[in-house]
């Protein structure tokens, strides 16, 4: 008889499964709402990676719930059809043609696109947006800027851009329950019946605190926070957040991004993860792994 000796990565496989199984069991039931941005969809095969995830979450027992952007493929359908784009503050503004062209990009082209990535993979998955069962109201954003000339603040109008303002996630529960995995598009109604584009990190936020979600990921093209010297900081709270803030360590796009989370862990999510949606399987390392993919945000 001989003895059978073990391919070492058939090995390292088995390792990787045993350390992953006291999460599975923490996570197991959980809900976790996954914010996947719009540069990180650029490419084809990481689209292929985040979908394995996602039904590989819904597979063990997690419930991920997806909020997708899509500011880059929206900007492209404008160019092409020659609408100028203008940004305040870092939000679009948004005519009623351009509101009409983001709507149809969010809410039908990438929408159906990420639901049909998930699909392919053996997941079932449901294309909605804010809209549907009133999943999310929407209230018009308002924003001020100094004046080019006297430097006096004056109100800036936006158009159609708005902000949460109420989250009903029945539907997103009942899907979960029903087995499917929920994938939402960013744009919702108003009180007033018109419909507004959400930028995605305040939607997916907001979702995440109305859902309770044990997880909630912001997907994005940046690593995480990174301290000066350009290294990977894994762990923050809201405190550290306000220090780096003032020492300009986070500035510019991700100062956003950071407040979205710490919104998010204060509505009662209990940590955000801010992640480089580029990285093959980056979701799964941060969850299953001691180690960790990104930047943690907690109370």
């Amino acid at each position: 008889m001989t003895d059978y000796t073990p391919d070492a990565r058939l090995l390292a496989k088995a390792e990787t499964l045993t350390e992953a199984l006291p999460y599975l069991q923490r996570y197991a039931g959980e809900t976790f709402v996954i914010k996947y941005g719009g540069h990180a969809m650029g490419d084809p095969e990481a689209a292929r990676d985040f979908a394995e995830d996602v039904v590989l979450l819904k597979a063990v027992g997690i419930n991920p719930v997806v909020v997708h952007g899509g500011g880059p493929q929206i900007g492209a359908m404008l160019k092409r059809l020659g609408v100028e784009s203008q940004f305040i503050g870092g939000l679009r503004v948004t005519d009623a043609a351009t509101a009409e062209v983001a709507e149809m990009v969010l809410a039908g082209k990438i929408n159906k696109e990420i639901v049909g990535w998930i699909a392919a993979l053996g997941g079932r998955a449901v294309g909605i947006s804010g809209k549907d069962a009133n999943l999310v109201i929407a209230e018009k954003v308002t924003r001020t800027e100094p004046d080019r000339n006297s430097g006096i603040e004056r109100h800036v109008d936006l158009g159609f851009v708005g902000e949460p303002v109420a989250v009903d996630p029945s539907i997103l529960r009942n899907l979960a329950r029903d087995g499917f995995i929920p994938v939402v598009a960013p744009v919702a109604l108003g009180a007033d019946g018109a419909t507004y584009n959400i930028n995605a990190d305040t939607m997916a936020g907001a979702i995440a605190g109305a859902l309770d979600a044990k997880r909630f990921f912001l997907l994005t093209d940046v690593a995480g926070v990174l301290s000066k010297d350009k290294t990977l900081i894994s762990d923050l709270d809201a405190a550290k957040i306000d220090a780096l803030k003032a020492d300009g360590t986070i500035s510019g796009g991700m100062i956003p991004k950071v407040e979205t989370c710490v919104a998010a862990v204060g509505a009662g999510v209990e940590a955000a993860v801010i992640l480089d949606g580029r990285v093959p399987h980056a979701m799964l390392l941060e969850i299953f792994t001691s180690q960790g993919a990104g930047t943690l945000v907690h109370a």
